[in-house]
């Protein structure tokens, strides 16, 4: 096992073509109460493609670009390539995803959805809410979608083309109705400074005042704003970074807890046990027990 550091290069993932039809830009994934590929859990990694996931049942937590997501139910999670994923844990899934190159864009018959809001992402977003109705016309194509490819004809790969063209145009509509309102503010750029400060500083910096600092503002007007436009405290998401890295430490290292709790800028091991049982409800000792036995 060995550390691996954000700061250097992370594993880039490829888009692997599965036994249907030895596609290389281009895949769909089903998971009927099952789970995900393990050997990505609590590993920081980028992908080479783009993907997009309808999400019936969950209840595990992803980062995308150091953004905990908490997957919700009948709802739509997206990302494009480079950008950096941890996926923090894992429970069984129920979902349909779709994955796809930059090569599949260049594609004659594909070439306008390179020019979709969703596929552009300008407002940098990842979730996607469904009503009701969106819900039953997203089922519906990914229906004509798994059905299509997993008959392999001359005409596959147009009816594909042409079945994603109509899911994506229709998500986009809801994107930008998403996302448009909330455009991009002051306030929200301030949340996303202190995200990034947050993801360079965490080991060192477990303050709000800290960060505040480094932003030239006042502590009490940063976890106002935070708090406005994430719905948590500011100091929630200092601690949720720090126990995203104590748990990576805790699964993929044979560190001790005295040394993950100085690696985090914990004065003491006694103090690292009981923040990481407070935030997760299980000491260290026993996070680490329970995740190698569950996932090795």
């Amino acid at each position: 096992m060995h550390i691996l550091n954000y700061n250097q290069q992370l594993p880039i993932y490829s888009l692997e073509p599965d036994d249907i039809t030895g596609n290389k830009h281009f895949r769909v994934y089903n998971y009927e109460g099952s789970l995900p590929n393990q050997s990505e859990l609590l590993i920081p990694h980028r992908k080479d493609h783009f993907l997009f996931v309808f999400i019936r049942r969950a209840g595990s937590r992803q980062w995308i670009d150091m953004v905990p997501y908490i997957l919700k139910d009948n709802t739509v999670y997206f990302s494009g390539p480079n950008q950096i994923i941890v996926k923090e844990e894992f429970e069984k899934l129920w979902s349909t995803g779709i994955a796809f190159t930059n090569e599949f864009l260049s594609f004659q018959e594909n070439a306008s959805l390179s020019k979709l809001p969703l596929i552009q992402n300008l407002y940098n977003g990842h979730e996607l809410l469904l009503k009701e109705a969106d819900v039953n016309f997203v089922e519906d194509m990914l229906a004509k979608i798994n059905a299509e490819y997993q008959n392999p004809s001359e005409w596959q790969q147009r009816m594909l083309a042409a079945y994603l063209t109509v899911l994506l145009t229709y998500l986009s509509r809801l994107y930008t109705k998403q996302f448009k309102d909330n455009g991009t503010s002051v306030d929200k750029l301030l949340l996303q400074q202190f995200q990034a400060k947050i993801n360079e500083c965490f080991r060192e910096l477990h303050e709000v005042g800290d960060y505040a600092s480094l932003l030239h503002i006042s502590a009490g007007h940063l976890s106002e704003v935070v708090k406005t436009q994430s719905g948590k405290p500011a100091i929630k998401h200092i601690h949720e970074r720090l126990v995203l890295e104590a748990r990576r430490l805790l699964f993929h290292t044979h560190n001790s807890l005295k040394e993950i709790a100085f690696d985090l800028g914990f004065a003491d091991a006694s103090y690292f046990n009981r923040f990481f049982k407070r935030e997760t409800g299980v000491t260290p000792a026993e996070y680490r027990a329970n995740i190698r036995k569950m996932y090795r």
